[in-house]
């Protein structure tokens, strides 16, 4: 699939079927989320694939009791690893390094799993303790993403676009 008509033509998916997501596709998700670029190469990635009913609920009521997430099949929660970045770049690598490269992490994910046939939505709205809670995440582990991971049983119409003409300058503003 070319990668641009993965960009244009996937949707954030909050519906999804009964049917399993397979094991080696969630290693497909996880081969692309690793190849994500990273500053200085750090890779201050960690995954937490949930499979379990009652931690998808933890997490489901965490994000603002967004039911969808427990119906998912499969959620991986993207989380930064902000130590992992400060040992090298201090204060920006923990509060902006780490957050771009997991969110890098996450966009590989999506566009991955719409390649493979299935659906996920990038969820950002979670109450942060609430998710550490549900996941046992140690000291310094900030949860960046939850991304539920399944069958597709919608497929919803792309929302509108700002034009380029609005967004894009160059040389200055």
């Amino acid at each position: 699939m070319d990668v641009l008509e993965a960009i244009r033509r996937r949707r954030s998916i909050r519906a999804y079927t009964n049917e399993e997501v397979s094991e080696e596709d969630i290693e497909k998700l996880m081969d692309a989320a690793m190849w994500a670029p990273s500053a200085g190469n750090i890779q201050p990635w960690e995954f937490v694939i949930v499979r379990d009913a009652g931690i998808k609920r933890k997490l489901s009521t965490a994000a603002l009791d967004q039911r969808f997430i427990e119906e998912a099949p499969v959620v991986i929660v993207v989380c930064a690893n902000e130590a992992r970045s400060g040992r090298r770049y201090d204060q920006r690598g923990r509060t902006l390094y780490c957050l771009q490269d997991t969110a890098a992490a996450t966009q590989n994910i999506l566009l991955t799993a719409y390649a493979l046939g299935l659906g996920t939505c990038w969820i950002g709205a979670f109450h942060e303790e609430g998710v550490k809670k549900a996941l046992n995440a140690p000291t310094g582990m900030s949860p960046v993403a939850i991304i539920p991971v399944g069958h597709p049983a919608e497929k919803p119409e792309a929302p509108p676009k700002r034009s380029k003409g609005e967004i894009v300058h160059y040389e200055s503003f």
